[in-house]
């Protein structure tokens, strides 16, 4: 037994050790590739969820996730992360679309009609808070506007489920009870019957203070995970409609503004009373008749809301300046008015003339003259002295021109010479004073010149008096070197109108104040244009006008509407007391004259014209005796 060789008393074992051998590898190679390809069928739908994961990480949401598994789990996985990324996705598209929404009216609809999808509701209301009670400002029936009128809620006697929602501050669901609808009005909503459960949402804005409330209707009640999710979008919601309702206020205390300075201008003087109010209505239908105008030089031409904004801005804040400039400049009616009309002073000096001369008549009689000679002398220089006097008050109304012949016969009345007894330097303000103080005084009696110019007519231009421009506004505009000359043979001798040059450059200077005014107010992006288009309107195309003598090509299409409206408005309104409104084809025929000589834009005015944009304010702001035929064709002709 010992010397049997292993080989043949183990040749069983080993046969059967190789034979195992061979089947475990056979099997092993055989089952890898199986349990690979089990594997990654296990594991497919997982990477899937993992990419999903990425995408959403990145905020893609283009494609729905679409993993099916036979593992339970893993499908329940993919189920869950399907209807996140659905979630996520219409959140972030409802937040999108209330935030890039500008207009508050719009915003309101759109905010409770995304609300009721998101919800499934069949109908809702949106309440806005108003001091004690809730106000509604939008209500919809599936997905139609709701037109009948709702009532207002008391927030102290509101029904069951809102008193619970705005005291807890948490929404609450529950079905409607007969209290809820009957206070809040909300039979309507319910004409169908099947509609039966409520949410009521309380709208929080940062300091968690309660600025509306919002009630879903349903069929059903709602689930749990729909309220989390309408808590979730309604609080981001309400923030947003916390901002633009501060944003909403802002800008009807800016538009109030805007009204309350136009008004004092006006106010100020009744000479241009009404001139910012209806100078807007003008520009913005020459605006839209430009927008309107589809073959024509505008054809291209377009506003958007931020561009309407700024051009209605600009309008009613062309004339911010005149606020500077004190109205008996601006009102000046006679050549020699300034606080008062001081024809009455000249008038006084004929009378004590006439005066002398009754008593040196009657001197001369008395002493043995000739008593008809006297008397006839006396006549004549009477008579001569209201000749001159009647000369000098037509010179004063400044309505004829003063031609040089003219201004050498009122340098003859004013050598005349009258005799003043008084000083003239007592009961006069610290100013006039220290002006006079220039002069020796007169010793009295002083003879006087009947009409003068002296030291202390002269109003000196102080450092603060100038506009210095130092290249930073681009003004163009000679500035006189005095603030005003109140010179009574100065003033009398002005050519045209009642305004002397320092007097003209004052009334013009608002033009400059106005766009030293605008450009230091902290416009948002939108309205940086507004100081541009309202700083334009005197300006003339061919670099004429002022403040900055600008070109046709250097100035926006708006600020060239601005001009003509300014001009329409001017020529035609009524309210001036120093002259009569022209009629519709008088001012047609001057501006026509205007735009030919290119001061004002002869194509916007054409289209003015053409559009009949003339006409519609015409006919709602100027009397009818004022508005007659024009000849449009004859005037686009010239």
């Amino acid at each position: 037994i010992n010397a049997m060789p292993e080989s043949e008393l183990l040749a069983a074992v080993l046969e059967l050790r190789s034979t195992s051998i061979l089947v475990t590898a056979f099997i092993i190679l055989f089952a890898a590739p199986i349990a690979w390809s089990m594997a990654r069928l296990v594991t497919r739908p997982l990477r899937a969820l993992v990419f999903e994961a990425e995408a959403i990480r990145r905020f893609e949401f283009k494609n729905p996730i679409e993993v099916k598994s036979l593992v339970l789990e893993v499908h329940e996985l993919g189920t869950t992360m399907a209807d996140m990324k659905r979630t996520i996705h219409r959140f972030l598209d409802i937040s999108r679309a209330v935030a890039l929404e500008d207009n508050f009216d719009r915003l309101l609809p759109m905010l409770l009609k995304e609300t009721l999808s998101a919800a499934n509701a069949d109908a809702g209301v949106l309440y806005l808070v108003d001091g004690e009670q809730l106000i509604p400002v939008a209500a919809m029936r599936g997905n139609d506007t709701f037109e009948e009128r709702l009532a207002s809620i008391s927030t102290a006697a509101a029904g069951p489920l809102f008193s619970q929602a705005v005291q807890t501050g948490t929404s609450c669901s529950a079905e409607l009870g007969a209290t809820d609808i009957e206070i809040g009005g909300l039979g309507g909503l319910f004409a169908n019957g099947a509609i039966k459960h409520g949410l009521a949402v309380p709208l929080l804005n940062r300091r968690q203070q309660l600025v509306g409330a919002m009630l879903l209707l349903r069929r059903t009640p709602i689930d749990s995970a729909q309220i989390s999710f309408i808590k979730a979008l309604t609080g981001s919601a309400a923030t947003s409609l916390e901002t633009r309702e501060l944003i909403k206020a802002q800008k009807e205390l800016f538009e109030a503004l805007i009204h309350l300075i136009a008004s004092a201008i006006d106010a100020k003087s009744h000479y241009t009373a009404g001139h910012c109010e209806r100078v807007p209505e003008i520009a913005k239908l020459l605006a839209r008749a430009a927008c309107d105008d589809m073959s024509g030089v505008f054809k291209d031409f377009k506003l958007d809301d931020a561009e309407w904004e700024s051009l209605h801005v600009a309008a009613w804040l062309h004339d911010c300046g005149k606020i500077t400039t004190p109205e008996y400049v601006v009102d000046k009616a006679t050549k020699l008015e300034t606080i008062y009309d001081r024809i009455h002073e000249i008038r006084m000096r004929f009378e004590v003339l006439k005066r002398d001369a009754e008593i040196a008549s009657l001197k001369a009689v008395a002493n043995g003259a000739d008593e008809e000679r006297a008397r006839a002398l006396l006549v004549g220089e009477l008579t001569q002295l209201d000749d001159d006097y009647r000369f000098v008050a037509l010179c004063n109304e400044g309505g004829e021109f003063m031609a040089p012949d003219k201004v050498e016969h009122l340098r003859q009345i004013a050598n005349r010479t009258w005799l003043r007894t008084l000083d003239d330097r007592l009961g006069l303000s610290h100013e006039e004073r220290e002006r006079k103080s220039y002069a020796q005084p007169s010793v009295l009696p002083a003879i006087e010149k009947l009409l003068a110019d002296k030291p202390e007519h002269i109003i000196e231009r102080r450092a603060q008096d100038r506009l210095i421009d130092n290249g930073k506004w681009g003004f163009r505009m000679e500035t006189p070197p005095n603030l005003y000359n109140r010179g009574e043979l100065y003033n009398l001798s002005i050519s045209r109108g009642t305004l002397a040059e320092e007097e003209r450059y004052k009334i013009n200077e608002h033009i400059m104040q106005t766009l030293i005014m605008l450009s230091k107010l902290p416009f948002p992006k939108h309205l940086r244009q507004v100081p541009e288009i309202a700083g334009g309107h005197h300006e003339k195309m061919n670099g004429t006008g002022y403040p900055k003598r600008l070109t046709k090509d250097e100035m926006s299409v708006l600020a060239r509407i601005m001009a003509i409206a300014d001009i329409f408005e001017a020529l035609t309104a009524v309210d001036r007391p120093y002259k009569k409104g022209k009629t519709l084809s008088e001012t047609i025929k001057i501006m026509s004259f205007m735009a030919k000589d290119a001061h004002i834009d002869a194509d916007l005015f054409a289209l003015f014209l053409r559009s009949g944009a003339y006409l519609d304010y015409a006919e709602k702001y100027m009397q009818k005796e004022q508005i007659d035929t024009v000849d449009v064709e004859r005037h686009l002709s010239i």
